[in-house]
């Protein structure tokens, strides 16, 4: 599939300058017949492979649009070719050969400023991975943590963990090298394949973290383990769907070219997938503050006890995580369809906006499950607690035990101090576990 996508567009481009030259050489014959004459010395029209350009007085400089089927030219830039004043074109000092000057075809501010927003997306997928890969080793080593709504929490950041890997390999292996783009390798296809569907991913997770709030609030009586193993079949499963029907059009329409990097309308395919977990989780959420309104407003006073009609503190918790989360991972979407145009003075602006949201939303992701998470924070504590306490317990536990002895074996009017011994150990012991589950932690 490679040969046949480098050997189209070979074919393309060749028949690209194929028109440009015959266009040129039309142009050419045609200012020869009906435009002045030129006096010697000045240099003749040609083509150079991209432009074309005209008779040129010695001395004078000709000047023609950047070509613009060329990637990385701005065809609204104009590049320019001397005539020196023996009437012949200029060539490059180092080659030798008759040299056009395109330089001049390159944005340079723009690519600078699209180099800092690449720069940008790398920094905050690699904060956001750190930060991912921090809570699943949190979340994994606390087995007291274990239950269904943190299985999906730690479904939902190997997703985005993933994701980051995969845009981090795209921006460090892909975006900075035309010439891989345009070898089109299969690799880089796959890719490309391979990150949108853990993009894919991502929503579906965040649809089933709605979801899974909205059932256990609504439905009280369903079992969460059944309902979580569903979700992570489904949360998987539907975006390689999605991914596969993309990839299909793609592939039987021919847009195949250039690792896909370029925008191809069957996108939409996915952004149907995307646009419905959004819209979705907006309905869950709405129903379920209305229905914690509800609970509230049923308890004495209007607050919440510990009855069974009020919600659960826990539930409060991932409720407040969910609506924070929500319009944050859907801000670089919501704005997709206000793009500003090439040139916008709100285009800097929206590239930016989007940069941030995109990149730092697994930073996001695991900030609000999981490192201002109650239950994980209380974890760390009592670990940290069971740290520092338990080697000083071994070494107060160590001394009093010689000193029994010694005290034993040397002098028996020595008792009331071995009683003091013996009741600090007591507490040394005491407080190295201060609840039976520690040592299960």
């Amino acid at each position: 599939m490679t040969g046949s996508n480098n050997t189209t567009e070979i074919v393309y481009e060749q028949e690209i300058i194929k028109q440009k030259y015959q266009q040129c050489m039309v142009q050419l014959e045609l200012s020869n017949q009906t435009g002045p004459h030129l006096e010697e010395p000045y240099c003749k029209g040609v083509f150079d492979g991209w432009s074309c350009w005209p008779d040129t007085p010695a001395g004078t400089v000709a000047f023609a649009p950047c070509p613009e089927f060329i990637t990385g030219f701005d065809p609204t830039f104009i590049a320019h070719k001397d005539c020196t004043a023996n009437g012949t074109w200029f060539k490059h000092p180092i080659s030798g050969l008759v040299w056009s000057n395109y330089t001049t075809c390159v944005n340079m501010e723009d690519l600078d400023w699209s180099q800092k927003i690449n720069t940008l997306y790398e920094t905050g997928y690699a904060i956001s991975l750190v930060a991912l890969l921090l809570s699943l080793i949190i979340l994994s080593y606390f087995k007291s943590l274990r239950c269904p709504r943190i299985t999906l929490h730690m479904n939902l950041f190997t997703s985005f963990a993933i994701n980051n890997l995969l845009w981090l390999l795209w921006y460090r292996l892909i975006v900075p090298y035309p010439d891989i783009v345009k070898q089109n390798g299969v690799w880089c296809q796959c890719l490309h394949v391979i990150l949108h569907y853990f993009l894919l991913t991502n929503y579906s997770w965040m649809f089933g973290e709605g979801f899974y709030l909205h059932t256990l609030l609504v439905s009280a009586f369903i079992s969460e383990e059944r309902l979580v193993k569903w979700l992570t079949r489904l949360a998987w499963i539907i975006p390689f769907i999605f991914i596969t029907i993309y990839m299909k059009l793609r592939l039987f329409f021919g847009q195949t070219d250039k690792c896909w990097i370029e925008d191809s309308p069957y996108m939409s395919v996915l952004t149907v997938l995307v646009c419905c977990s959004m819209v979705l989780n907006l309905i869950f959420l709405c129903n379920i503050v209305r229905v914690l309104l509800t609970k509230l407003r049923s308890t004495p006073s209007g607050m919440a006890s510990s009855t069974s009609q009020a919600p659960s503190r826990s539930l409060l918790q991932a409720l407040r995580a969910t609506l924070l989360l929500l319009p944050l991972l859907g801000l670089n979407y919501l704005v997709t369809p206000f793009r500003p145009h090439k040139g916008h003075p709100w285009e800097k602006y929206y590239e930016l906006t989007s940069a941030i949201t995109a990149s730092f939303q697994g930073l996001c992701v695991a900030t609000l499950f999981c490192f201002c998470n109650g239950e994980v924070i209380a974890q760390i504590r009592r670990r940290w607690q069971y740290i520092m306490f338990r080697p000083r317990a071994n070494s107060y536990t160590a001394t009093t035990v010689s000193k029994k002895r010694s005290w034993n074996g040397m002098d028996p009017s020595m008792n009331h101090s071995q009683n003091h011994d013996n009741k600090r150990l007591l507490f040394v012991r005491s407080t190295a576990c201060p609840n039976t589950g520690e040592d299960n932690v």
